[in-house]
């Protein structure tokens, strides 16, 4: 090869190099949230032949009204502090349909801020304490005995250091069973169907904003 066009691929690669090990670093801010997964276990086995439709106990039931069916974990995102970050995540899972209002839909759904308009279905939130945001990630236009998969991605804002909180909410108890058996391809326990209903978070993308 010519040593001018040696040296201009050299250059190239070193660049992609350097490119690739910065996004790679900026991604290291979300790890809070990378791989997170949102679970609602079933408390009995996944039957042979379940029934469509089927109502299930959720493992998560207790005595407690406090604790009863949910569940609440708090991590602290990296990064600046004063620094904000677009995160893109890639949402997947097998859940049932729940509805919000007052807030924003964006996509079939993920829904941005608002509030829970049903008092017996699953809920999946993660909430930002700044800027101050919550996001649900079930959203239907309607409730009823179905299940389904999700896959898609959606975009958030964080600041460095900032608080997240992920909050689950069965509210009384029960939940739809995986009666289909989906399995989402490439995410834990495929190719196995999860008995019960999973969300898992990953993120793609951290870029900082300007």
């Amino acid at each position: 090869m010519h040593p001018l066009r040696l040296a201009s691929a050299l250059l190239v690669a070193a660049l992609l190099a350097t490119s690739t090990h910065a996004a790679d670093d900026l991604k290291k801010v979300a790890a809070a949230i990378d791989g997170y997964r949102f679970e609602f276990p079933c408390k009995d086995p996944m039957p042979e032949n379940p029934k469509p439709g089927a109502d299930g106990i959720s493992a998560r039931m207790t005595d407690n009204p406090e604790t009863n069916d949910k569940f609440t974990d708090v991590k602290t995102f990296g990064g600046e502090a004063g620094k904000r970050y677009k995160v893109t995540l890639r949402v997947r899972g097998v859940v049932e349909p729940m509805m919000y209002k007052d807030g924003i839909k964006e996509g079939e759904r993920f829904y941005i801020g608002g509030v829970p308009n049903n008092k017996t279905y699953n809920i999946y939130q993660l909430s930002v304490s700044s800027p101050v945001a919550h996001f649900f990630f079930n959203r239907d236009d309607k409730v009823g005995h179905r299940i389904f998969t999700i896959d898609y991605t959606a975009s958030i804002i964080v600041e460095g250091g900032a608080t997240l909180t992920f909050h689950g909410d069965g509210q009384n108890g029960h939940m739809i069973t995986n009666f289909e058996k989906l399995v989402v391809p490439d995410v834990a326990p495929a190719p196995k169907p999860f008995n019960g209903q999973f969300i898992q978070l990953d993120v793609t993308d951290v870029t900082e904003v300007k």
